[in-house]
């Protein structure tokens, strides 16, 4: 199979609800994590493309479940940021609804990116995000976002924590240091995803 160009990535269609949702063949790639972890740039890093996905340095900004077509039959869904502190609280509490009902709902989920600031990997949230996509045995990969912002060995001390932690939960664990802003990871990110299409491919036949 030919490589993916995600340069050709365009953007399809927002929604606010899980039941408004129409789209159901092919197969999705989410993007998660807690707000400004870096999800829209890592986007916009791997399609090269600087306002794909529109980000802001306000966290929070993500409030729709935004997909976009990669090919056809492949989308990558950038999913509303959770545990942003300073929204209010039923704000707050509608967003994670919005991304519990997506992760719990969507049998077209075949692999999840989580995004994690390097700094502060593992939150709360991402842990229990984590054990509720489990039982859906899709593939998932860790971006550990911003690691220009973390010398090479704070980096290596990161890497491994989140490891051994992840290793208790998951069969195997995939962790790639990411920066958008350094173009760091974007190589590994796109054959780690092209991979998992070309498992679906083999697996549909």
């Amino acid at each position: 199979m030919n490589l993916i160009d995600y340069k050709k990535t365009s953007f399809l269609k927002s929604y606010s609800k899980i039941t408004d949702i129409d789209i159901q063949d092919g197969i999705e790639i989410a993007f998660i994590g807690y707000s400004n972890s870096g999800k829209s740039s890592a986007i916009n890093a791997l399609t090269n493309q600087k306002r794909l996905a529109r980000f802001s340095k306000t966290p929070g900004r993500t409030q729709l479940i935004n997909f976009f077509e990669v090919i056809s039959g492949l989308r990558i869904v950038d999913l509303p940021g959770y545990g942003y502190a300073k929204a209010p609280l039923l704000v707050r509490e509608k967003w994670q609804k919005t991304v519990y009902n997506y992760l719990e709902k969507r049998d077209q989920i075949k692999g999840f990116v989580f995004l994690m600031d390097i700094r502060y990997p593992l939150k709360k949230l991402d842990q229990k995000i984590i054990s509720i996509v489990l039982h859906k045995k899709v593939s998932i990969l860790v971006l550990l976002t911003k690691c220009d912002k973390m010398t090479r060995s704070q980096q290596n001390i990161q890497v491994n924590t989140v490891y051994k932690k992840l290793n208790f939960l998951l069969d195997s664990v995939e962790i790639i240091l990411f920066s958008s802003y350094k173009k760091i990871g974007i190589k590994k990110l796109e054959s780690s995803l092209n991979d998992w299409y070309k498992n679906y491919v083999v697996l549909k036949k």
